[in-house]
């Protein structure tokens, strides 16, 4: 098998069908084998049934259905467990991100050798206010607390090499910072494609403004860890003696 393509969804059924043509239409050119994977993450509309259905109907499709909503992070990490390509890679179900792009992030990562390629909607269909600012100054953090340079960290499209997925350990909303798990575990070789955004065909978007709060508490947590993660107590010692500083200055005076 050369290609797993791991999709995780919530609500996507009107995407479906069109999405799994859409992915058989570009891989079957390709020349790759592959196989598709779905992870349905609790959604109560039709998407299991299609799913269900996309299955019986194409040998090369496997889906997996959670008891209820546990966030994109677990679906990946079930996706990726389940995979069984030399190269993994990922999309979203909404038909914004082309498959298309897939066969060439591969032929680009075995051409350069590298660990993972990252999608990059440097043009985005998306609200300036909403999603377009916030969305640069989150990935402007990420990339100065984690020194990769890459312009949008969590863009569903991405090619990773089976190695790096079977690797890192996908937890809470991490999801968003896998090229920064990637690198943690030594794969440093992480570049980015320009990939085209569709507009949102159907339904609406799953994204709250709340998850770029989460976002940054989960930078932090990464910088805290990749900083005093072997010698935690170091940063506690710190915090300790500048209190102490703090108090006799004040006992002084």
């Amino acid at each position: 098998m050369d290609v797993s393509i791991v999709i995780p969804l919530y609500n996507e059924s009107e995407s479906l069908i069109e999405l799994n043509e859409w992915i058989n239409k570009s891989l079957i050119s390709s020349g790759f084998s592959y196989e598709i994977i779905y992870i349905d993450d609790g959604s109560d509309d039709q998407s299991w049934n299609i799913i269900e259905k996309i299955a019986e109907e194409n040998n090369n499709v496997k889906g997996i259905s959670f008891s209820r909503n546990f966030g994109k992070s677990q679906a990946l990490r079930v996706g990726f467990y389940e995979s069984k390509g030399e190269y993994v890679a990922t999309l979203d179900a909404d038909l914004q991100d082309s498959p298309e792009e897939i066969p060439i992030m591969i032929d680009k990562l075995i051409k350069n050798n590298l660990d993972m390629i990252s999608g990059w909607k440097k043009k985005r269909h998306d609200s300036y206010f909403f999603k377009k600012i916030p969305s640069l100054f989150f990935n402007m953090v990420a990339r100065a607390f984690s020194g990769i340079k890459l312009h949008d960290f969590n863009c569903g499209v991405k090619v990773y090499k089976k190695e790096v997925i079977k690797s890192i350990n996908l937890y809470a909303d991490m999801h968003r910072f896998i090229p920064i798990l990637a690198k943690n575990e030594g794969f440093d070789k992480i570049e980015e494609h320009i990939v085209k955004h569709q507009p949102r065909k159907y339904g609406k978007s799953k994204f709250g403004n709340e998850r770029f709060i989460r976002g940054f508490l989960d930078i932090t947590t990464l910088w805290f860890t990749n900083k005093f993660g072997r010698r935690p107590m170091h940063f506690f010692g710190l915090i300790g003696t500048i209190m102490i500083f703090v108090g006799t200055i004040f006992s002084i005076y």
